[in-house]
């Protein structure tokens, strides 16, 4: 069976090739072999140097909230590449609204670290067990 699962992956790898041969180009080949280089020589040591700073330099009930927003704004930042560069390489895609993408990502990284603060001001307080470590009133 597992040879059946193996051959039916390659014979699917295969006519994938097949298929994008004509769309080949130098476009093609960049975002191919590009991609995964500024990914491994810039993008990784960046973020793991920003996870190993944050581990070091910021309080334990920040950390996780902290962790979590520095990981949505680097996403945030890659999926808008391409609508922030469009401008730059020859102009607007006509399939896409026209919208102020450079606003969009402030406002969507602006609302990502409003719930950052809002998790980490929440948590300020807890334990890690979940218990409060606040005195409570009346007692």
């Amino acid at each position: 069976m597992r040879w059946v699962i193996g051959a039916l992956g390659v014979a699917t790898g295969l006519w994938g090739a097949v298929l994008v041969l004509p769309l080949v180009s130098v476009n093609l080949v960049l975002w191919f072999v590009a991609g995964p280089i500024a990914h491994d020589v810039l993008l990784a040591p960046l973020y793991a140097g920003f996870g190993l700073l944050v581990a070091r330099r910021v309080p334990e009930p920040w950390r996780a909230a902290v962790l979590v927003g520095g990981t949505l704004t680097g996403v945030l930042g890659l999926l808008a590449v391409p609508l922030l560069w469009r401008p730059f390489a020859g102009g607007p895609n006509p399939g896409l609204a026209d919208r102020d993408y450079p606003l969009g990502l402030l406002v969507a990284v602006g609302v990502t670290w409003s719930v950052v603060l809002a998790v980490a001001l929440a948590r300020r307080g807890r334990s890690p067990g979940g218990r409060d470590k606040r005195p409570h009133a009346g007692r």
